[in-house]
């Protein structure tokens, strides 16, 4: 690799580096300084959007299971099913999806 593709491929990751911590800070930037609360719709996205997102990675990651042939889906869904249980019992994102995708490569590798 030469140095000016090094160079301009460190200035692309920290160019988005900056773009995306940027657009995620922008929100409380323009919030706090003010004294006026955020406006409903702003709100509104922000409690729906957490959610919606987490429901189409679920259905992106299960769109090409295959009910009639084997596995049957089968490790995919215990898999799921211990996200959800996980995240219904300890309320921790991470450890729900660190652990459910544990499981099934765990599966996936030993047992299916």
């Amino acid at each position: 690799m030469s140095g000016a593709s090094f160079g301009y491929s460190i200035l692309i990751l920290a160019l988005i580096a900056v773009l995306t911590f940027g657009a995620r800070w922008f929100p409380f930037l323009l919030f706090s300084r003010s004294n006026r609360r955020a406006p409903d719709s702003v709100l509104y996205i922000g409690n729906i959007l957490p959610p919606a997102v987490m429901i189409l990675l679920v259905v992106y990651c299960l769109k090409n299971v295959s009910l009639q042939t084997w596995p049957h889906g089968i490790p995919e869904f215990i898999s799921v099913a211990v996200v959800a249980l996980l995240y219904k019992l300890t309320k921790n994102n991470l450890l729900a999806m660190v652990v459910g995708t544990a499981l099934y490569m765990l599966l996936i590798q030993n047992f299916f």
